[in-house]
């Protein structure tokens, strides 16, 4: 058993790769389209902070110019809090890339449920075809363990990793069922910090992004894993995740006790 073969996301019925591709890390189009060929089709792209990035636009109208716009799961996030500035941005990322739709608009980030306002506007932008499903971003296991019980929001992406394991009590208990939303990790790495020599126990080597990846991704309850890469090179290092399978217990002992190290 290795990761290269596609799950559900929850409750949306979307076929996506085990790992995620996130645009925030500049990487360049080629090694962007290098790992949707290898199955890696969940994207997030789109900020109202940092803009849209090009390389990711680049790639997204590669792959559509391709005729592969049914295999690509596109995430487009929002943090305007604003209905008219999201649908406004939404469109104009959308026209930018030579797409009709996203596949999941993600509000972020939450502490606390979002107001009303937001959640009914998402809905007036799916009824109008500009999305197909509603995600919340947020680094608040609890309330996404209350939220995911209800049908306000069809994905979820929340902090995972051996550093913060609280969803594993807190959160993926509730991602149960055949009406489960999907869940997709974030900041696997520990923003590197589980990758730094200096921060690991006494005596012990760092793991590799590609440890940290496999970490996430070997509790059942977690669908996507997001990576991110700023060249080819970084890319296929993360991709090599792929073609290995979960952790052995052994491993991931070995990755709670590097977490539970760099967490205190």
């Amino acid at each position: 058993m290795n990761f290269s073969s596609p799950v559900i996301l929850g409750r949306t019925g979307l076929s996506v790769g085990r790992l995620g591709v996130a645009s925030g890390y500049k990487a360049p189009a080629a090694a962007i389209e290098e790992a949707f060929e290898r199955g890696c089709n969940y994207f997030t792209w789109g900020t109202v902070v940092k803009g849209f990035s090009p390389e990711m636009r680049r790639a997204i109208r590669n792959i559509v110019g391709r005729n592969q716009r049914k295999r690509l799961t596109l995430a487009m996030f929002t943090y305007a809090h604003n209905n008219f500035f999201t649908e406004r941005l939404l469109r104009k990322g959308l026209k930018s890339a030579g797409l009709e739709y996203a596949d999941v608009l993600i509000i972020g980030y939450f502490s606390r449920r979002p107001p009303q306002r937001l959640i009914d506007g998402a809905r007036r932008m799916k009824e109008r075809g500009l999305v197909r499903f509603i995600g919340l971003s947020s680094h608040n296991r609890k309330l996404i363990g209350e939220l995911a019980g209800g049908d306000d929001f069809d994905v979820y992406h929340l902090r995972y990793n051996a550093a913060h394991r609280g969803a594993e009590t807190e959160t993926f208990p509730r991602f149960q069922g055949e009406k489960r939303p999907g869940a997709v990790a974030f900041n696997a790495t520990r923003i590197g910090r589980l990758l730094d020599p200096k921060r690991m126990p006494a005596g012990e080597t760092p793991p590799t992004a590609a440890d940290c990846y496999r970490f996430v991704l070997s509790h059942p309850s977690v669908d996507v894993c997001m990576t991110g890469a700023r060249s080819v090179e970084q890319m296929r290092q993360n991709l090599s995740v792929l073609d290995r399978g979960p952790m052995s217990e052994e491993e991931l002992v070995r990755m709670r006790r590097i977490g539970d190290h760099i967490h205190s």
